[in-house]
Parts: structure tokens; sequence; C-alpha cells
């Protein structure tokens, strides 16, 4: 993958992926009821790693200068 289109799916995953993520993971815990706060609180903490952990080749590099410049 070269570095622009890199740059250009980390850009699309943070502004359309990652709101999106957000709304699902929230509505998902609302849906199966209201944990007491300390495990909701974990839950937000494991969803918040867990969503970029598919993304790391993507993201890897891409705040760095362009490598074929």
């Amino acid at each position: 993958m070269t570095y622009r289109s890199k740059r250009r799916w980390a850009l699309f995953i943070l502004l359309i992926g990652l709101p999106v993520y957000i709304v699902v993971a929230s509505s998902v815990v609302t849906w199966l009821g209201r944990p007491p706060i300390l495990v909701e609180f974990a839950i937000y903490m494991a969803l918040g790693v867990v969503w970029a952990l598919p993304f790391r080749t993507i993201f890897r590099g891409v705040g760095q200068g362009d490598p074929d410049a």
C-alpha cells in the first residue's frame, strides 16, 4: 500500500469509521442494559483499544514524512 493511500484510508477511518464505531458500541452497551459504572468503564476502555488493532498497519508511519519524497 502506498504512503498516499495509507494517509487517505487513515483519514477515512478516523473521520467516518470511528464515529460510526462509537455510536454502535455505545448503542450495544446500552441495549445490553446499564452495567455498574466500573464495568461500563472497563468495557469502553477495552472497546477504545480494540477498534484500532485491525488498522495498525494503516496507521503505522502515517504521521511521518513521505518516504518516497
